[in-house]
């Protein structure tokens, strides 16, 4: 006999397996923890097997829960394509989106796949380039809306995250011994690299440009090759790199910012639509 499934309970498993955790699903859907596990429990029990494998704190897919995966993506985007077409009027049009390189990978595709799906009418176009390029396409209206990675919180624009700047390098890499210090700090547009060198000439600390570009590929490619270390955010540093112990001496840096930026007049429907999502993506990884 056929068993109805609840879309609830799917798209909590949904968030829950997107971000990689109970607390930061429960942030993102608005709900207790205590309520995203008992949901989840509720689906494991209509599928009768487990969904997600618990080790303390940290979870992840069992081979099952892989497989529910891609299903429940087309379940839930299916149900909300047919709620909005019975409900109201579609969101149809193009957002283009601006990100700093940096921030693309690591937080970026979960929100751009939740938004695509439940707004499959939006052409989302990713504009990467640096903070000071893309705050200048704002201006221009090259761009709709962008994120930033900025020395000051929020200022004209809007704070979603803080984090503290550390050197990175390869792991068990030596690049951080080398006198002088080789440092990937990327172009003079860089966020990162007025904080890095000034806090490297204070503390007196002789070092050698690596890599002066700004692809951010080239300066994590010298960094893995254990090249360069180069200043990251701390909670976005790739996994294939390590932060530089600080017994290696290296001086300490200032904390950074994501900022969210509008344009001066808000931005269209649509526009507020994304930043929306943007602002509950972060949200969850605090």
């Amino acid at each position: 006999m056929a068993r109805d499934i609840d879309i609830a309970l799917m798209r909590t498993f949904l968030a829950v397996a997107e971000s990689g955790g109970m607390t930061a699903a429960a942030q993102a859907l608005n709900l207790t923890q205590g309520a995203v596990s008992q949901q989840v429990r509720r689906l494991e029990g209509v599928f009768e097997t487990e969904l997600f494998e618990r080790r303390g704190r940290s979870i992840r897919l069992t081979p099952q829960g892989e497989r529910l995966v891609a299903q429940a993506q087309r379940l839930i985007s299916l149900n909300d394509e047919t709620w909005q077409s019975m409900t109201r009027p579609a969101f149809s049009g193009e957002i283009r989106l601006g990100v700093p390189l940096d921030i693309v990978r690591p937080m970026m595709p979960a929100i751009m796949r939740r938004f695509g799906r439940e707004h499959p009418r939006i052409q989302l176009t990713l504009v990467s380039d640096m903070t000071e390029s893309l705050l200048l396409a704002l201006r221009r209206g090259d761009v709709d809306l962008t994120l930033t990675t900025e020395g000051r919180p929020g200022g004209s624009g809007e704070l979603l995250l803080s984090d503290k700047l550390v050197w990175v390098g390869a792991k068990g890499g030596e690049a951080c011994y080398k006198t002088p210090l080789p440092v990937s700090v990327g172009s003079e547009f860089c966020a990162f690299r007025p904080p890095a060198l000034e806090a490297l000439n204070r503390a007196g600390i002789n070092w050698l440009a690596i890599c002066s570009v700004g692809n951010l590929e080239s300066i994590l490619a010298t960094v893995e090759a254990d090249m360069a270390v180069a200043p990251y955010m701390s909670r976005l540093v790739p996994e294939n790199l390590e932060a530089i112990d600080p017994a290696a001496g290296l001086p300490q840096l200032p904390t950074h910012h994501i900022n969210l930026r509008m344009p001066e007049r808000g931005g269209t429907r649509i526009v507020r639509e994304l930043a929306r999502y943007i602002r509950q993506g972060f949200a969850a990884r605090k």
